[in-house]
């Protein structure tokens, strides 16, 4: 904490951006994405279409598996985390209040968990589960010649809801919890610098942590939410896409062209949101977009088939709770009748990497708006709030759209196929208003794609400083054109042919992008655990301690003694058991523990006892021991222990020169040990306490 607090960086200044750049990180980071790109591109030229097909099958069969297994370990993580006592640590000083309201908070979350993949999955991905459902529901058994017998359509429409919300639910968000709460806890509480490389110093400690170690953290965190970004902006632009061909605006929505136009257009917004540094005016138009996509989803829920709709919400929920442990440990599912692994690969595997990938956004997010929340409060909002929009989101998308193809026939075409991108407006068009909700469609997808390009750029920009907040626009800038760029590359690496094609090629990109990423997050379970085990262990438990019995019992034992209900009676016999009280606690007390007979109640300086001492009682904090640490002084047999014995802290005694150490719990604890010090030592060397004027010096 000695040392001097670096000049504020300037916005438009290249050499005060490159200075503060940390460029073991950044230069690294730029390098592989761009890498990435260029092979992108030259597989998709030199193996056609069904290259990424190839690819995207090699991928999932190595690590799909390991997905899987570490989503559904996640998910343990954060109901441990939040359910046990781990839960009672707050997110930053132990006296700290939450940094925004309930309210707030819960409708920060729900931003969070509503985006541009919401509104591209919400009735296609239900539908889909419905015709090309996997076997472990859409098979009900073999017949005599061993042919499949599909499930009834009832069956398919509650299993392909209950699918969809898997994918969307307490998985998803046991994802973020990992980052955002690490982050949350290593800052607010610990004093580290907003960066994913400290989520992994009681791993490595701090010297390999601001080393190699700690850039190759950040480097795997930067390339991983480059690609989840760019999963969601690339299908942002081919649901626009979709919405303009919809409205007759454009004959061919799959156009490489026109992809690359929206993707200009709409990052040119977001790049003139950066530089105008019009947080507010974001602020409203993310809250703005939150309206527009409620009232959106309210005009399909009074429009469609209401009734419906309210009873399918029950039923998905059981749907979910079914689907829950049906599918948390699949990596091989297949489609009925269809090829091995296949729909685990398209759907499961698919959404673990995109979470992960996109992960350091979210966290990076739900962290910064936590400050003050207890662990508790952390985590069943994180995982409940958003899960619940996502059952609501889907219940009256998905189902809807499941309803028009069960009544109607018009959601999936002639050839079994389902336009993926156009889902959502085919649905519109079966209700009222269709050209006036497909425009308000169009405008939340839009300003999601805006307000993710600019916090995205944010977030990756905050990774490549090392975690300072507060960043130059002109690098922000490069982000958000890069970022832009990425897009636009990996969508034409598609090939042009269809927006399926680009489709697979985003969702390669996120699997990929997520296997370095996922070992950092296992890691940094290890680390939260080591951390959460410390503060538990070392957390004191407040207990009541009264030395006498309580008023009631005293008057009682006093009515007994006297054998009589008169009230001077009474008295007497209670005036000699408090005398001998009084005797038996001096011997009792007085001749063993100095803390325990001092039981003197504070009074202010007038006298008076203070409101919080007026009760016969007080509360004391009481710390757990373990055995092994504690020792007998042979001249006194009295018990001490070792501190260093009992509790290991694993990132104790290190101290940061920054705003987040002084402001965290551990900065809070370490400005107080050093005022305690200074104070000892003064009083040791001057121990003659000073006597006011009126004071008397006679004892």
């Amino acid at each position: 904490m000695a040392s001097e607090t670096e000049a504020p960086l300037r916005d438009w200044s290249p050499a005060d951006a490159w200075r503060g750049l940390n460029k073991p990180v950044f230069i690294p980071s730029v390098l592989i994405i761009v890498g990435g790109l260029i092979f992108a591109t030259i597989w998709g030229s030199q193996n056609g279409a069904d290259a990424f097909e190839t690819l995207n099958s090699t991928i999932v069969d190595t690590v799909g598996w390991w997905y899987a297994l570490i989503a559904t370990g996640f998910v343990v993580f954060a109901l441990w985390a939040g359910a046990s006592k781990v839960g009672n640590i707050r997110l930053g000083r132990d006296d700290e209040k939450p940094e925004f309201s309930l309210g707030s908070w819960f409708t920060m979350l729900f931003a969070a968990g509503m985006g541009i993949g919401l509104v591209f999955w919400g009735v296609a991905e239900p539908l889909w589960h419905f015709i090309a459902p996997p076997e472990v529901t859409g098979a009900s058994g073999v017949d005599a010649n061993g042919e499949i017998i599909a499930a009834s359509e009832s069956t398919l429409s509650g299993t392909a809801m209950g699918q969809s919300v898997f994918h969307w639910g307490l998985h998803a968000w046991a994802i973020y919890v990992v980052i955002g709460l690490g982050l949350a806890y290593m800052t607010f509480r610990r004093g580290r610098p907003l960066s994913i490389r400290w989520l992994l110093e009681p791993i490595f400690g701090r010297k390999l942590i601001e080393s190699w170690v700690g850039h190759l953290i950040d480097i795997v965190a930067i390339v991983g939410t480059v690609f989840g970004i760019v999963t969601s902006l690339g299908i942002g632009t081919q649901q626009i896409a979709a919405g303009l061909g919809f409205m007759g605006w454009i004959e061919d929505p799959a156009n490489t062209v026109l992809l690359t136009v929206i993707v200009v257009v709409i990052m040119a917004i977001a790049t003139f949101s950066v530089i105008s540094g019009v947080n507010k005016g974001l602020k409203w138009l993310s809250n703005f977009n939150m309206v527009m996509a409620a009232i959106l989803a309210l005009f399909v829920l009074i429009a469609g088939p209401t009734l419906f709709l309210m009873q399918a919400f029950v039923g998905n929920l059981g749907e979910y709770l079914v689907a829950f442990p049906q599918l948390m440990f699949e990596s091989g599912q297949s489609y009925v009748g269809g090829d091995e692994a296949g729909w685990s690969a398209d759907w499961t595997i698919y959404y673990w990497g995109w979470w992960m990938s996109w992960a350091p956004f979210v966290g990076m997010f739900i962290a910064r708006i936590s400050r003050g929340r207890t662990i508790r409060q952390f985590v069943m909002g994180v995982l409940l709030a958003p899960t619940l929009v996502g059952l609501i989101w889907f219940t009256i998308f998905g189902s809807s759209g499941i309803y028009y193809q069960m009544t109607e026939g018009v959601m999936v075409g002639e050839d079994g196929s389902i336009d993926t991108v156009g889902a959502t407006f085919t649905l519109l068009e079966q209700l009222p208003l269709a050209s006036i909700t497909a425009v308000v469609a169009i405008l939340v997808i839009a300003i999601f794609f805006i307000t993710s390009g600019d916090s995205g750029s944010l977030v990756v920009d905050v990774l490549a400083y090392g975690g300072l907040t507060d960043t130059p626009k002109l690098t922000r800038v490069f982000w958000t054109v890069f970022i832009a760029v990425t897009a636009i590359v990996l969508l034409a690496a598609g090939g042009g042919e269809a927006a399926d094609a680009s489709l697979r090629v985003l969702q390669v990109t996120s699997i990929a992008a997520a296997a370095p990423l996922s070992i950092v997050m296992v890691l940094a379970v290890i680390a939260q655990v080591r951390m959460f085990n410390y503060e538990t262990a070392t957390m004191p438990r407040y207990v009541r301690i009264r030395p006498t019995a309580s008023k009631t019992a005293l008057v009682d034992a006093a009515r007994h003694e006297a054998k009589s209900d008169s009230d001077p009676a009474v008295q007497r016999s209670l005036r000699t058991i408090l005398t001998s009280q009084r005797k038996a606690l001096k011997g009792v007390l007085g001749g063993t523990s100095a803390t325990l007979s001092g039981l003197d109640k504070p009074t202010s300086q007038g006298g008076e006892q203070t409101a919080a001492f007026a009760s016969d009682d007080m509360v004391f904090a009481i710390q757990d021991v373990p055995a092994h640490s504690t020792m007998v002084n042979p001249n006194t047999g009295t018990i001490g222990w070792d501190q260093d014995v009992a509790f290991n802290d694993p990132i104790a005694n290190e101290v940061f020169d920054n705003p987040e150490f002084a402001e965290s719990a551990t900065g809070q604890q370490y400005e107080s040990e050093q005022i305690y010090d200074e104070a000892i030592s003064t009083e040791e060397s001057d121990p003659t306490p000073t006597r006011g004027a009126d004071e008397n010096p006679q004892r």
